[in-house]
């Protein structure tokens, strides 16, 4: 009868210890991914979906109901921070030998059609991330959207200061 029920023991072989680490942080990896969606109790549509989807949602709503002094400044704002979010599937399109140009085009033009899809990575197109069954951790989401922020705003905020500096230059003394 086993002590505690509710583990057990994986045993990794393999030729050499780079495989073997490989493989330990692959199970870790996979372990971690469930752990997160059991304590989640959510998931978010995955292959891209949602980064499209959520750029297609602060360009035609939150991009609109800026205002204020600043508004031209802060919807430009919007607005880099949603194409910024397309930089997981460039990354994907890319590293799988397609042309990442004509795939974010593919992929935005059926967004924009309302047709939630993601990346198909074999073969290039859209495909649908729930008929596929891809889906990504809600809580590797939630983190991507808040590393992402401060990381944009002090590139802007560096870009200002760089533009400031070279207007003192200019200035005569």
């Amino acid at each position: 009868m086993l002590q505690n029920p509710h583990s057990c023991t994986i045993l990794i072989k393999g030729p050499n210890d780079h495989t073997i680490a490989q493989i330990k942080d692959a199970v870790r990896d996979g372990l971690r991914a469930v752990k997160n969606t059991i304590e989640d109790e959510a998931v978010v549509l995955g292959a891209g979906a949602f980064e499209l989807a959520a750029r297609k949602h602060l360009i035609n709503e939150v991009k609109k109901t800026v205002k204020g002094v600043n508004a031209s400044c802060s919807a430009r704002c919007v607005e880099a921070f949603a194409d910024a979010l397309l930089v997981v599937p460039k990354t994907w399109a890319e590293n799988s030998g397609l042309d990442t140009q004509d795939e974010i085009v593919t992929l935005t033009g059926e967004h924009s059609r309302d047709n939630i899809v993601g990346i198909n990575l074999q073969t290039g197109g859209t495909l649908d991330p729930q008929m596929e069954g891809i889906f990504d951790n809600y809580s590797v989401k939630r983190q991507l959207l808040n590393s992402s922020g401060p990381v944009i705003a002090s590139q802007l905020l560096l870009v200002d200061e760089v533009i400031r500096a070279g207007r003192n230059m200019r200035k005569p003394n």
